[in-house]
């Protein structure tokens, strides 16, 4: 019933920058929170950074000063700008949102939903 599509992810050089997206379609009324996770094959999935609806968000100590997460909520997409990207920032990016289906009258939800993964590669 809702897709999340990113994009953006490559490989870039070490100080170098990538702007992930992603884009929610559906049968959706309204999303709370959105949010970027990585995830390498054999360990856990670690929180990125977070925003929700109103606009606040969270980061994981390793990424802030360097990374920001922005929403356009009329485009139910949210945006993960990196900058002075690391080598141990590679990593697949999944994106993630919690959304509420149906419409004003017939709500349902929030239900979470998970991006395909895009992956980001950093190396000289």
């Amino acid at each position: 019933q809702v897709q999340l599509v990113e994009s953006g992810g490559g490989v870039v050089q070490p100080g170098g920058s990538l702007r992930l997206s992603c884009a929610a379609s559906g049968n959706i009324f309204s999303i709370n929170d959105m949010g970027w996770y990585r995830h390498a094959p054999g360990k856990q999935r670690d929180l990125v950074a977070t925003i929700a609806s109103g606009g606040s968000t969270n980061y994981a100590d390793s990424v802030k000063g360097r990374f920001t997460i922005s929403r356009d909520n009329a485009k139910n997409t949210v945006y993960l700008q990196m900058n002075s990207l690391k080598p141990e920032n590679t990593d697949v990016y999944y994106c993630n949102a919690h959304v509420v289906l149906g419409t004003f009258w017939f709500k349902r939800g929030p239900f979470e939903y998970w991006g395909q993964g895009t992956q980001v590669t950093v190396s000289s």
